[in-house]
């Protein structure tokens, strides 16, 4: 998390101007026609959670806190680590073969060691852009030297008064500039670390602002040559500086920004349809939730809708209260940009987006579509193998040409005299050597299945088309629909599965063939087929379609079928696209994967591992948000309900569209005891959660709501014995490492553990490379274990990590995150984007959702 997303999520408070400011273009009366509902009301913020507010939990480690803690910086962030007696002393783990590793950070050498001075800045009449609000402080009166972040000012120095006025002019209108003293910052104070952040990026980088991050223009790529539109293809870095384990680093990355040539307003222009009415649901399809970045200040904006009822030639209240239109606006008053088609509708968008703003009410933000360039893919490049392909080689550098790039981007730095002249007067010097430390490789994880042939982990990645599995089930009575055209591909996928299934020890019998009439028969085929057999008669369905039912405008058909079999008729099902079975030469590995697919979802296993706990029930827990049509927000917990982690229990809570921390656990852990008592002849020893989705300023309503819900869930099942561990998953990170071979750099190997430099001593963290990456750099994983009542040593929680990123059944493989919080992650997703309701428990045990 940057620094100043985590000064956000912390809640600091920030003496802004009280005045609301409406943003440029904010909705007027008239009538505003949405293309997607809108939730209106969203939660509260868990940033508005204080530290102290946490109840028992955090009481208790408050008081289990030292009297005074020294560090670099006096940081807000809530010490989890304090509580826990079993690694106070020491957090390190030291299993595994030592490896030297570099990582994407350059330390701090030295910093400023005397006050800072924070100002308000008030703007008379009020000013929206950010570049013309900085453009207005050049004055005698502050000087060359500030810090400036758009609302507040930070100085080396401390004014002549509290409260400094003076007058400056934007086209042809004077602004009053007020800066008003807000408060001294010591050389220690966490503020001071966002203002760093603020300084380097306006001033090392040299770069154009586009939304967050910065990118280099100059250096765009026009590629592939064949798309249409044609893509600019914008190189950047994202970058941050934050406090660590022993010192200060900057985290810096390559970033890429994908730009179409094309804007809001030239997609309009060129689409065709037979009446006016299609034309708009044309429209709506390509612009609703996709990203926009402004002509004119590059902010980014997610679109929302489109009002077709409103222009240009319409008027919006301004933040002084005077009216003006958007053409009279854009041109004389704030960016002298020319609208030359005055008749175009105005896009809305809702403005960013943030977890948890429940009762927060928003006017929309209207745009207008010629001052509006378009970001990302269009859905044909996506489809185009070669586009995919091209694209990838651009935009995942493996570790060399990854270091390389951050090379030159950090010597660029300390060699611009400019740039050092701004840093020097802030006393700020990075370190131009790479991060360097010691990691450790964890051993292969041996798989503990009835197949011993396959003891080496790199087996692990070869067909298994020929090999029994751990536990089977029987295909009986099951049917495959399909189109008529497609009757030859269903035929040719039923033989496959003759030969497959029983090679993997599963009874299957020919499936009943029902052909449909066309494209949109498949429910009404479902409806009179299952109507015929008793609820969970039929053990797997095959629906196959002409075109990719994943596209645009066939995801209705794929949630009909979804939402249907996971509530009305509960039935496992699988769906697979038509062209994806006529590619021959893969056909067999297709067809084995399928059959897997369909083996889990009726509740067999395919292989165990041995994790190095014995009576642990694992738990996932992470939420879908959909921040394109703003529906409800969906959790998904999965729990494991047996020793051998070979069966699972599933539960969705559906909350408020936003809502991230989780109300209702505790019936969520009762239910998924009592499988597990069914599967076992005693209770778990302790329950392990993962916890996916939040990030460093949530934890602390972590502790005052997401885990008292937990032992909340044991303590009425007759288990206040059973022990907890709650531990959070990141995986948006920009931390990379790199192993040193040699000469060479690669990614690091899958087991590779980093515990030490770029942890923090407030937190019990580690992270671990746990998938192989062929392409590109690897991306981490960070795992802070915030509750832990089970005292696992961390060479015992590393491990078990590692090894439960090997029991996701869909990947033979390791993957990114553990495999309960990965199950999670497909069942919220599945529930959030197709079925929107809560499914049937009659599938709560089964892996319906893969």
């Amino acid at each position: 998390m940057t620094g100043r997303a985590r000064t956000r999520a912390r809640g600091r408070a920030r003496a802004r101007e009280t005045r609301r400011q409406v943003a440029p273009g904010a909705a007027a009366a008239s009538p505003v026609i949405f293309v997607v509902p809108f939730m209106q009301k969203m939660h509260p913020c868990a940033e508005r959670v204080c530290v102290g507010g946490g109840g028992v939990l955090l009481k208790e480690l408050q008081e289990t806190a030292p009297k005074k803690q020294r560090t670099v910086f006096q940081d807000l962030v809530v010490n989890t680590r304090q509580g826990m007696e079993h690694v106070r002393c020491s957090k390190t783990g030291s299993e595994g073969t030592k490896v030297r590793l570099l990582a994407n950070h350059f330390r701090v050498t030295s910093r400023a060691q005397r006050t800072a001075y924070q100002y308000n800045v008030n703007y008379q009449p009020g000013i929206e852009g950010r570049n013309l609000r900085t453009a207005l402080l050049k004055h005698d009166k502050i000087g060359e030297y500030y810090i400036f972040d758009g609302n507040s000012l930070l100085l080396p120095h401390e004014l002549r008064e509290p409260i400094t006025k003076f007058f400056n002019t934007v086209g042809n209108e004077t602004v009053m500039v007020t800066i008003t003293f807000s408060k001294e910052l010591a050389p220690t104070s966490p503020d001071c670390l966002r203002f760093y952040n603020i300084l380097f990026r306006r001033y090392s980088m040299k770069l154009e602002q586009i939304g967050r991050n910065f990118y280099n223009k100059r250096e765009a790529q026009l590629y592939p040559l064949h798309t249409i539109p044609k893509l600019d293809i914008f190189p950047g870095y994202v970058t941050s500086i934050l406090q660590y384990e022993n010192s200060i680093t900057l985290c810096a990355d390559v970033s890429h920004k994908l730009m179409r040539q094309q804007t809001a307003y030239d997609l309009i222009q060129h689409t065709s349809g037979e009446t006016q009415e299609r034309i708009k649901k044309k429209v709506a399809d390509e612009l609703v939730g996709s990203i926009v970045v402004t002509t004119y200040n590059n902010k980014t904006y997610r679109v929302d809708g489109i009002n077709w009822e409103q222009t240009p030639r319409d008027t919006f209240e301004k933040s002084d209260g005077k009216r003006i239109t958007y053409i009279d606006y854009y041109k004389k008053q704030q960016y002298n940009t020319i609208i030359t088609d005055f008749d175009q509708p105005l896009l809305i968008s809702q403005g960013k987006w943030k977890k948890g703003q429940k009762d927060t009410t928003r006017e929309p933000i209207m745009l207008v579509p010629q001052l509006c360039m378009l970001t990302g893919l269009t859905d044909a490049a996506r489809k185009n193998s070669r586009t995919m392909q091209a694209l990838a080689a651009l935009t995942r550098l493996k570790p060399g040409k990854r270091h390389h790039e951050l090379e030159k981007f950090i010597n660029t730095i300390q060699k611009d005299e400019s740039v050092q002249k701004h840093l020097r007067r802030w006393d700020l010097n990075f370190d131009s050597n790479f991060l360097s430390f010691s990691g450790r490789t964890l051993t292969a994880v041996t798989k503990e299945d009835i197949v011993r042939q396959f003891q080496n982990c790199h087996d692990w990645k070869r067909p298994t088309a020929g090999v029994p599995l751990l536990t089977t089930m029987s295909l009986t009575h099951w049917l495959m629909l399909y189109s008529r055209e497609n009757r030859r591909a269903a035929s040719a996928l039923q033989d496959k599965l003759q030969i497959i299934l029983p090679q993997k020890g599963i009874k299957m019998q020919p499936a009943k063939m029902v052909q449909v009439n066309d494209a949109g028969s498949y429910l009404t085929m479902l409806r009179r087929e299952t109507r015929e057999r008793p609820q969970m008669g039929i053990s797997c369905l095959l629906a196959f379609q002409v075109v990719c039912v994943l596209s645009n405008d066939k995801k209705d058909r794929y949630d009909d079928i979804k939402k249907y079999l996971c509530t009305e008729c509960p039935t496992p099902s699988q769906c697979v696209v038509a062209k994806t079975l006529n590619r021959h030469k893969i056909v067999s590995t297709i067809s084995d994967k399928l059959a897997q697919q369909m083996i889990c979802k009726m509740g067999g296993a395919l292989w165990k591992v041995d994790t190095g706990v014995k009576k642990t029930m694992f738990v996932g827990i992470d939420c879908f948000h959909d921040t394109v049509n703003r529906q409800k927000s969906i959790a998904g917990f999965v729990a494991s309900t047996n020793d051998e982690l070979t069966k699972w229990y599933s539960r969705c809570v559906i909350q408020e569209a936003g809502e991230e921390i989780v109300n209702g656990l505790t019936e969520c852990v009762a239910a998924a005891l009592k499988v597990w008592c069914k599967n076992e002849p005693s209770r778990p020893h302790s329950v392990i959660v993962y916890r996916d989705g939040v990030g460093d300023g949530q934890l602390s309503a972590l502790l005052a709501q997401e885990i008292p819900q937990m032992l909340a869930g044991l303590n009425d099942n007759s288990c206040p014995d059973s022990l907890l561990t709650f531990i959070v998953v990141k995986k948006r990170i920009n931390t990379r490492f790199f192993a040193v071979s040699q000469d060479s750099l690669d990614n690091p190997e899958s087991g590779t553990v980093i515990d030490v430099e770029l942890t923090r001593k407030e937190w019990y963290d580690f992270f671990i490379v746990s998938q192989s990456a062929p392409e590109g750099t690897v991306t981490p994983t960070h795992y802070n274990v915030i509750y832990d009542k089970v005292c696992l040593s961390p060479d015992t929680v590393q491990r078990l990590t590692y090894s439960l990123c090997r029991m996701y059944y869909n990947c033979e493989g390791f993957i990114r995150v553990p495999a309960p919080c990965h199950y999670a992650h497909k069942l919220a997703y599945l529930v959030g984007q197709s079925i929107h309701e809560q499914p049937s428990g009659l599938l709560s045990t089964f892996l319906y959702y893969l």
